[in-house]
């Protein structure tokens, strides 16, 4: 044996011996669980999986089937799964990946395991069609076998969480598209389920490969901090023991931490720096009923007994025990005063809560021998319920889908009572016409007001908790085009939008009857491309509105629109060049006009030989190449990407940007990854926000910082005062994001300016 056979032996015994420890780590798990005790069928899926990826590899190097052994056991240790998700999950890629089918795991395993694997190579696979967005359809197609065997989207949502664990391995334009559609789906999806704890890892993933400096940043804080949030908890939690000790419970006091993707994202909504956000630090007391009927009781005791030790803030009481959400979520969560000054929220639950809040559905799935769940599964069908009706009616866009599938996915709870005194969960933010969809649809499409505890309010009245509402309605009401504005549930969107499509078929009849026939009077056809020209010079985003505008008489057909399809352009009128699509580059306004009409042709166009893998670099010299839409002005120093829109242009947006975020979801093979070369040669605009005490010379002491200290140009400032306190923006010529910082700094040492945000 030559020393290459050696090292190739060595090299499969060695990666042997991998793929059988992580097995048997899986089985020991297993077998350390409360579930009967199924072993055989477990190993003889593994060997099953294990031949039929036998050679394949990963793109970090390691064997495939440490994959499906990894999505095994996050289904086995981190959900509590039994013996068919965990064969379920050792299966899941061999039908989609090897020549296996689900007859044949079916013959082999059952019918259960089968289904299951059925359903997960279904959301995997498939043909799209042009205009649907891969995503979107996987998701469909999730939330549908979803109603067959909620075991479905629980291995999906470990395949998901292993994915995004092994991450690295993948392009950046992957990374992005991944994270993207993990926060966007995946991780409300897994909150809905309940999952806590796995809702928060996704995050947390996806908030790491999408802005590793600020990811690194609130990490690097956070672990210089946690010496005085030790002390902190301890000084807060000893006074707690002492007083549960006497009551003679069995309990744990953990500290629960902010993750990093929840501070990030509250600093960016809320406009603060990291040292401004002060619930960070949270307490969990998890205690062992001494009667498992009575754990309410004892919760509320609990409460009694600490609440004599600290004051409690009178608004922060959050009663989860007799309303629990509909993922199953049970605690009882108070605020309160510290002796150090600071509010501090203590949740308390017991361990069989715990186990629900980490676990979710997953913690209540009782199975018996081949058969469905049969438990607790009340909150669950009726959010499932919701679902098929969006389902039943699906959007014909599918952003428009994954929208209204999303507003129920992330919505927080709130409980309303009808005039008999039934209670109604509905999300947090909804309205009276939201309810009344909820109740039932004719109710929602012939309703004129309602009255909210026995007033009067209008439709777009928004509903808080404990709130009783009547709804009024009349026959001769039908639904408007502008409820679609203030209705927030996904429900009620669903109708909505059902009934205004019906509506809206003839009159899309009758406009694009009028379309033929001015076609037809000017010598020409209707095809693809007019329609896209047409769509274009109106404005408007898809041919149905088209033809409803032009059926509603919103839109006349005349000259100028003969002119756009014969590629006559007006000069004088025509807005359209490169400065459109960088709108805050200036420069010298007159040396650049001239060209400006065909500097609209130099836009970058991607052809067969693109690279994808390779990051898009942005200079001085490729900016006017590319589209920099309205929705999130990106300036140099910004997390970027790239998407390819319909005209294969590439649009570079800020990674965080909404728009971007939807783009990653359902067009994920469209994005690109980019990056900034500029040497700070150009200007782009950004906005800042100052808030502060008035006194005299405060705008002298800003324009003192910018304009001498910094040297930069003021191009605008607006001041309000009242009452003392003023606020304003000023709007600055910069190079990149890191001037906008050095800003901000500077501006913070001024006396009485209180708060400094960044907008843009």
């Amino acid at each position: 044996m030559d020393e290459h056979d050696m090292k190739e032996a060595a090299r499969e015994a060695a990666e042997d011996k991998l793929i059988t420890d992580a097995f048997q780590h899986l089985l020991d798990t297993y077998l350390a669980s409360r579930h009967r005790k199924k072993v055989d069928i477990i190993t003889k899926a593994f060997n099953f999986a294990r031949q039929a990826h036998k050679g394949v590899r990963r793109l970090s190097g390691e064997p495939y089937i440490m994959h499906p052994i990894a999505v095994a056991l996050i289904a086995c240790e981190e959900m509590g799964l039994g013996s068919t998700s965990i064969c379920a999950a050792l299966l899941h890629d061999v039908v989609e990946d090897t020549d296996y089918t689900v007859d044949d795991i079916e013959n082999i395993f059952g019918t259960k395991i089968a289904q299951i694997v059925d359903g997960l190579t279904k959301i995997s696979g498939g043909i799209f069609g042009d205009k649907a967005s891969a995503q979107a359809e996987n998701f469909k197609k999730l939330l549908l076998t979803m109603s067959d065997d909620i075991r479905v989207i629980l291995i999906k949502i470990c395949d998901r969480l292993h994915n995004m664990r092994t991450l690295v391995s993948q392009p950046a334009n992957k990374q992005y598209k991944i994270a993207g559609e993990t926060l966007y789906i995946y991780a409300p999806l897994a909150n809905r389920l309940g999952l806590n704890k796995i809702k928060t890892e996704l995050e947390d993933l996806s908030f790491k490969y999408e802005h590793p400096e600020e990811y690194k940043t609130i990490q690097d804080k956070l672990a210089s901090t946690r010496e005085q949030r030790d002390t902190l908890f301890a000084l807060f939690t000893d006074p707690i023991r002492e007083a549960l000790d006497k009551i003679g419970l069995h309990y744990q006091i953990k500290a629960r931490v902010k993750s990093p993707y929840s501070i990030w994202n509250k600093m960016q909504n809320k406009h603060v720096i990291f040292e401004e956000i002060y619930d960070i630090l949270a307490v969990r007391i998890i205690f062992e009923p001494k009667v498992r009927q009575e754990e309410i009781n004892e919760c509320f005791n609990i409460y009694v007994a600490i609440s004599r030790i600290y004051k409690s803030h009178p608004d922060r009481l959050r009663d989860w025990l007799n309303h629990p959400k509909a993922n199953g979520y049970q605690a009882l969560h108070v605020t309160l005063m510290s002796k150090q000054g600071r509010w501090i929220e203590v949740q308390i639950r017991s361990d069989h809560m715990d186990e629900v809040a980490e676990q979710g559905f997953a913690a209540h799935w009782k199975y018996k021998d081949g058969a469905e769940y049969t438990e607790d599964e009340g909150e669950l069908n009726d959010w499932l319920g919701t679902i098929k009706e969006i389902l039943d009616d699906p959007q014909p866009d599918a952003m428009d889908f994954l929208d209204s599938i999303k507003l129920n996915l992330f919505a927080s709870e709130i409980f309303v009572f009808t005039p008999k005194g039934e209670i109604k969960t509905m999300p947090a933010g909804c309205t009276a016409l939201d309810f009344a969809f909820q109740i039932h649809t004719f109710l929602g499409s012939h309703c004129i007001g309602a009255k909210v505890n026995h007033k009067l309010v209008p439709l777009s009245h928004k509903l808080n908790s404990g709130d009783q509402v009547e709804i009024l309605i009349s026959k001769s009401q039908h639904v408007q085009p502008s409820w679609i504005n203030f209705v927030s549930t996904a429900k009620a969107r669903a109708k909505i939008q059902a009934i205004l499509r019906r509506d809206n078929r003839e009159v899309q009849k009758n406009g694009e009857d009028v379309l033929n026939t001015w076609l037809t009077n000017n010598s020409l056809e209707l095809t693809s491309s007019v329609l896209d020209k047409l769509c274009d010079y109106h404005d408007v985003k898809r041919p149905e509105d088209l033809f409803l505008y032009l059926g509603d008489k919103k839109i006349i057909l005349g000259e100028k629109d003969l002119d756009e399809l014969h590629g006559k352009v007006n000069k004088e009128g025509n807005t359209s060049g490169w400065r459109r699509y960088v709108p805050f580059l200036h420069g010298k306004k007159n040396e650049n006009d001239k060209n400006e009409e065909n500097k609209i042709h130099q836009l970058f166009i991607v052809g067969k030989d693109f690279k994808k893998k390779k990051p898009v670099i942005i200079s001085e010299e490729t900016i006017n190449m590319f589209i920099f839409p309205a929705c999130c002005h990106p300036i140099p120093g910004d997390d970027i990407l790239g998407y390819m829109d319909n005209k294969n242009h590439i649009e570079i947006h800020k990674r965080a940007c909404p728009v971007a975020s939807r783009l990653k979801s359902s067009y994920g093979n469209r994005i690109l990854d980019a990056k900034w070369d500029m040497h700070k040669q150009m200007y782009f605009d950004a906005t800042i926000e100052i808030r502060g005490i008035d006194r005299k010379g405060m705008l002298q002491d800003v324009a003192e910082v910018i304009s001498s200290r910094m040297d930069l140009n003021i191009h605008k400032i607006t001041i309000n005062s009242d009452e003392g306190i003023f606020d304003g923006s000023i709007e600055v010529k910069v190079h990149d994001r890191d001037e906008v910082r050095n800003i901000m700094e500077n501006l913070k040492d001024i006396d009485d300016l209180q708060e400094v945000m960044q907008i843009m």
